[in-house]
C-alpha cells in the first residue's frame, strides 16, 4: 500500500489552490434539492467529504433554462447561493476546497421542469431520442427549440452569472460541464449541431461556444478558478462524434491560452485521446478512467496506475465517495471500503447520502 499512498498524497498546485491530495469527488447527480435549493443535508454530505484533495459538486443548472432533472441544484438565485454558502462553509471549516460544476442541460429536459412550460434549448432541433423522469412520470425528452443567436449570448451570460453567484457562495471555483451530452457537448459534436453560421459545420465552428463560454468565465472570475469537464467520444444521451480526435486536439489548443485551473476527462473513447490531449494540455489534468470505455466504478487500483504511468495529475473517483466519505483514509489503510447502494443514488433523504459509516464509527 505504500506506492498507492505515495502517488496520492502528493500535494497538487491548482490555480492558486494546493490540494493536500490527488483524490478527487467527481460530480454526481443526488437529486436532493428542493426547487432547486439545496437542503442542510447537502452541507452534511460534502462537508463529510472535505478529506478530498477537491470536491466537484453534483451539476448545477445556471438558469432555469437550463435544469434538465428533476430536485436538482441551481446557482441563479439569492436563496440558492444562500442555501450552497451553508455547504461551502461546512466544506471550508474541515480544511476542504470545493468547485461547483456549472450544468447547462440543454435539449436534456422536459417543459414540466419550466414554469413558463417553455422547450429546451439546443445548438439544433434534434431531440435526443431519450426519455427523462418528470413529476408527471417517464416522459420522452421533447425536440428542443434551436438556438438563435440571442439565446447563444444569453448562455454565455447565464454561465458568467452563474460563476459569479458561485463565488457569492463561497465556492473555490467552477467547473464548466462540457460532458455527457449536454449543452457545450452538444455545440461540439456533429449529430447534435447542424448548424450552418459561425457556431456550426467545421471543428472550429463547433468548439466556438465552448471556447466563449470558458474565455467569459475566465474573464469574470479568474481563469485559475475556473476548469472543464469533458468526454469525448461519449455517447450518453444520444451524442455522435464522427471527429473526436481531431474535434478535441482542436478545443484544447484553443483552450489551452486561457490558462484554465484544469480540465477533467472523463474518459470514455479508449486511452488515445487521453494520450493525445495530455500532450496537447499544459496543465492541469483530472483523470476519471474508463480505459475501455465501460462505465464500470473507478476502483483505488485504477486510480493508482493511471497516476503512476503520469497519465493525469489526479484522478476524480465517483461512486466510492458517495459510499465513503473517508475514502482518503480508507485508502491508507488499504480498505474496507463501504458499498455504494444504487437505490439510494437519487433522490430521498439522508440514507444512502449522509449514513454510510467512516471507518472510527
Amino acid at each position: 500500500m505504500e506506492e498507492i499512498v505515495s502517488h496520492f498524497f502528493e500535494p497538487l498546485p491548482l490555480g492558486k489552490l494546493t490540494l493536500p491530495n490527488r483524490l478527487v469527488m467527481a460530480p454526481m447527480t443526488r437529486s436532493r434539492a428542493r426547487d432547486g435549493v439545496q437542503t442542510p443535508l447537502a452541507a452534511d454530505y460534502y462537508g463529510q467529504r472535505a478529506g478530498a484533495g477537491l470536491i466537484v459538486t453534483e451539476g448545477t443548472q445556471p438558469c432555469v433554462i437550463g435544469q434538465g432533472y428533476i430536485d436538482t441544484p441551481g446557482v441563479h438565485t439569492p436563496e440558492q447561493v444562500e442555501a450552497w454558502r451553508r455547504v461551502t462553509d461546512a466544506v471550508h471549516e474541515r480544511q476542504g476546497r470545493i468547485f461547483v460544476q456549472i450544468m447547462h442541460s440543454g435539449r436534456i429536459g422536459h417543459p414540466s421542469l419550466y414554469p413558463d412550460g417553455a422547450l429546451p434549448l439546443a445548438p439544433s432541433a434534434v431531440a435526443s431520442g431519450g426519455r427523462m423522469y418528470t413529476p408527471e412520470g417517464m416522459l420522452d425528452h421533447p425536440t428542443p427549440k434551436a438556438m438563435d443567436l440571442e439565446d447563444i449570448a444569453r448562455a454565455v451570460e447565464d454561465h458568467i452569472s452563474a460563476a459569479k453567484y458561485a463565488m457569492d457562495a463561497g465556492f473555490d471555483g467552477v467547473e464548466l460541464h462540457g460532458a455527457n451530452g449536454y449543452l457545450i457537448h452538444q455545440f461540439l459534436a456533429d449529430n447534435t449541431n447542424l448548424r450552418t453560421d459561425a457556431y456550426g459545420g467545421s471543428i472550429d465552428n463547433r468548439i466556438r461556444f465552448a471556447v466563449e463560454v470558458a474565455q467569459a468565465v475566465s474573464d469574470a472570475i479568474g481563469p485559475e478558478r475556473v476548469g472543464i469537464r469533458l468526454s469525448p467520444a461519449n455517447t450518453t444521451n444520444g451524442i455522435e462524434e464522427s471527429d473526436s480526435a481531431a474535434l478535441y486536439e482542436a478545443l484544447i489548443r484553443a483552450l489551452a491560452p486561457l490558462n484554465l485551473a484544469y480540465v477533467h476527462l472523463m474518459e470514455f473513447g479508449g486511452r488515445d485521446i487521453t494520450k493525445l490531449i495530455r500532450r496537447e494540455w499544459p496543465g492541469v489534468l483530472i483523470l476519471n478512467p474508463h480505459a475501455t470505455g465501460e462505465e464500470a466504478a473507478v476502483t483505488p487500483e485504477a486510480a493508482e496506475a493511471v497516476l503512476a504511468e503520469g497519465l493525469c495529475d489526479a484522478v476524480s473517483i465517483g461512486s466510492l465517495w458517495l459510499a465513503n466519505p473517508d475514502l482518503p483514509a480508507r485508502i491508507k489503510a488499504g480498505g474496507p471500503y463501504n458499498t455504494p447502494d444504487p437505490e439510494t443514488f437519487y433522490g430521498g433523504d439522508h440514507r444512502g447520502y449522509t449514513d454510510y459509516p467512516t471507518l472510527d464509527g
